[in-house]
């Protein structure tokens, strides 16, 4: 369909822009504040706090984001919403005032939460009917994703370098806002593709006594499932003690570092001396986090059980490779402008 290449070229303006402002963060905040380029001369440790906490978020929000077009905006709003969101996001930046370096990066981590899960749910609801299809449309789609990449990199970080801070994010901004408008131009290719969810044409299901699944509106048998395990009150307490936790430790590794403001005690249990009262809190959280999983996991039966581990083993390791990934951006960056 012609709306992949719709696609293909949003997708691609909003990678040149999230690559392009990626590469510039870390070298705007380290640079020296002085020369024809000034920079903010932040420690590295300062800027890498500030940036894991972003990159954090960034891979948090698209959670609420989904959830957001599942039950009221649809894939296609969502994504408008969040490309004019994520524009507004790098223009803040461009003016290169700390207020505005803050907000930019909130209106980015915001804005991508709604676009990113959203605009490959666009995809798979074009390719419902050819599935046998989907697979060719995904890598024509992130042939996309590298090709915004590339060019981000390269020319953002050129100007830059070359004329100003605010001209580099400036020109991720000016990308991200020709790939809004070229989406929001196209969007009679799409039809009803992505549209605000009816809730009285959706399909929906019951469970029967007996593990079979019903449909309300044609009133037959689709399948057996698993049985359901629904959350215990137990379960939804230990689920916001550890959000809260996680949330609280992420941003106050920032705030602490940059703005001297502690969201956790620095002491907690022991002696700071022996471990500081963040790490304290968050292993406690981890440990609640882990008996949370095992309970559910021994809840199930074997096959969805199996399953369950399955992916957590790949969610573990998913981790680290995130984790080295974001090295490219932060450690990386520094050390190839210092060393090489």
């Amino acid at each position: 369909p012609s709306g992949l290449f719709v696609l293909f070229f949003t997708e691609m303006w909003e990678r040149f822009s999230f690559y392009g402002m990626r590469v510039l963060l870390i070298n705007f905040l380290t640079m020296a504040a002085i020369g024809t380029n000034p920079g903010w001369e932040w420690s590295s440790e300062n800027a890498g706090a500030l940036f894991g906490t972003y990159a954090g978020l960034l891979y948090l929000t698209p959670i609420v984001g989904g959830i957001i077009a599942d039950r009221f905006t649809g894939y296609r709003w969502a994504v408008v919403i969040g490309a004019v969101i994520m524009t507004l996001g790098h223009a803040a930046m461009a003016l290169e005032t700390e207020f505005s370096l803050y907000f930019g990066l909130v209106l980015l981590v915001i804005g991508t939460g709604f676009f990113k899960p959203n605009i490959t749910s666009i995809i798979s609801e074009m390719y419902k009917d050819l599935p046998e299809k989907k697979d060719g449309a995904y890598t024509i789609f992130y042939m996309g994703v590298n090709a915004g990449a590339f060019f981000g990199m390269m020319l953002c970080g050129y100007l830059a370098e070359k004329v100003g801070w605010s001209w580099g994010f400036g020109l991720a901004g000016i990308f991200m806002l020709l790939g809004s408008l070229q989406f929001w131009l196209a969007k009679p290719l799409f039809g009803t593709i992505g549209d605000v969810p009816k809730k009285d044409t959706d399909v929906e299901a019951t469970m029967s006594p007996d593990g079979m699944v019903e449909d309300r509106n044609l009133k037959n048998v689709i399948k057996p499932i698993e049985k359901r395990n629904p959350f215990t009150t137990v379960d939804k307490i230990l689920i916001v003690i550890t959000s809260i936790i996680g949330l609280l430790y992420l941003i106050n590794d920032p705030v602490s570092k940059i703005g001297k403001i502690h969201l956790l005690p620095q002491e907690f249990l022991l002696s700071k001396d022996i471990l500081a009262g963040p790490l304290v809190i968050t292993i406690i959280g981890l440990i609640l986090f882990l008996f949370l999983v095992i309970s559910r996991i021994v809840r199930y039966e074997r096959i969805v059980r199996d399953r369950m581990i399955a992916v957590i083993i790949f969610a573990f390791f998913t981790v680290f490779f995130w984790l080295s990934f974001e090295q490219g951006a932060t450690s990386l960056v520094l050390f190839a402008r210092d060393y090489t």
